[in-house]
């Protein structure tokens, strides 16, 4: 080994320890290439939910935690309950129009300004709460929805589900579908559009007065989510009839609904942020229903409830009047029928698919639970 050799090898070891303590110096010093690139942006989103409903209201705060604690607090989403800024069914509005940047709501609370909004929410008697995320995420199911969002200047990505909802509270025991002749009750949307073929008289009436109305005996019955939320309006005092299942709400999907041209003027990073917090709040908000549930519908049944099943002819009546309307509404709306025939596929084998496993299963688990095994 020549001098020369020497010389460099230490030149070169010399070099590379100045460089390695520089770099590290810098390290301390500068903040990420990435964190540099981020710009600060301010948002704000308009909920359709109050905060007392803090399991489906905070389906938006989780969205908006999310994402400032993956931005560094550069991104941040400001939440505002139903009526700061506008009332809770003009949310979706209020996105599209860009009064504020998004909302968190239910498609289906923009159905009478066009019937293909429920698509993205909850057809009666479809998909159950997995079955829909399975549709969503795989099956093509939010791309469909956002095909038609579009068109109202708007993109969609789910951030939580209920389960299947309780089918609401009635004054009154309800022994067959001769039973909902008549019945006023509170209900929306194209659940509404549906029970209205058993003859039912739907009601468009705000949460805050559910109460009021079904004591004066003003309404008969009403729907609102399950267990957990209809527990802290004590509908059992005034209407102990609780049935169930809420066969128009299989599956209620919420959604954060951004502008889409405040969407598209997003860097990447963010709108894969926005993407990723949806989906980690889709899965936690169905949870924490799940978890809060149970306890709930035992606490309201000591406290007066009698939880019942809908009578079998009610139910039959109603899945056939839920065709009717799905055909009714293919042939006005063009957007409508897109969407219902591409979910029918997945429908069919789903359901199909849950026979051989889920309901086997969980029929022999509840079998063990009525035996006191568990």
């Amino acid at each position: 080994m020549t001098d020369n050799t020497k010389l460099d090898r230490r030149r070169f070891l010399t070099t590379a320890s100045l460089g390695g303590a520089a770099a590290a110096a810098g390290a301390t010093l500068a903040a990420p290439a990435i964190a540099q690139e981020m710009p600060t942006i301010n948002w704000r989103v308009a909920s359709s939910f109050p905060k007392s409903l803090e399991t489906i209201y905070g389906s938006g705060v989780d969205v908006s935690e999310r994402v400032s604690a993956m931005t560094d607090g550069k991104f941040t989403l400001q939440v505002f309950a139903a009526g700061e800024i506008v009332p809770g069914l003009q949310a979706i509005d209020a996105a599209t129009d860009g009064t504020v940047e998004a909302a968190n709501s239910v498609g289906y609370y923009s159905w009478g300004k066009d019937p293909a909004f429920a698509c993205g929410a909850d057809l009666p008697w479809t998909f159950n709460a997995r079955g829909k995320a399975a549709y969503n995420y795989h099956g093509g199911g939010i791309d469909a929805y956002n095909q038609f969002l579009a068109t109202q200047n708007l993109v969609c990505f789910p951030v939580g589900n209920t389960g299947a909802q309780m089918g609401g509270w009635y004054r009154k025991q309800i022994s067959s579908v001769a039973d909902m002749q008549g019945l006023k009750m509170r209900i929306s949307g194209l659940a509404g559009r549906v029970v209205e073929k058993l003859g039912v008289v739907p009601q468009q009436i705000a949460g805050g007065d559910i109460y009021p109305a079904l004591e004066k005996g003003t309404i008969d019955a009403a729907e609102w989510v399950g267990p957990y939320d209809d527990e802290k309006l004590g509908f059992q005092k005034v209407a102990p009839y609780y049935y169930y299942p809420g066969f128009w709400e299989g599956g209620p999907t919420v959604g954060m609904f951004f502008n889409l041209a405040k969407w598209n003027e997003l860097p990447e990073v963010y709108k894969s942020i926005l993407r990723t917090a949806c989906q980690a709040t889709d899965l936690n908000t169905l949870s924490e229903y799940d978890f809060k549930n149970p306890p709930a519908l035992k606490r309201l049944a000591q406290s007066g409830a009698q939880p019942l099943p809908f009578p079998e002819d009610v139910m039959m009546a109603a899945f056939d009047a839920s065709r009717q309307v799905y055909d009714e509404l293919s042939n006005e709306n063009a957007e409508f029928k897109r969407m219902w025939e591409a979910q029918k596929p997945f429908l069919n084998d789903w359901y199909l698919y849950g026979q051989t496993t889920d309901y086997t299963f969980d029929t022999m688990m509840m079998i063990q639970q009525r035996n006191g095994k568990l």
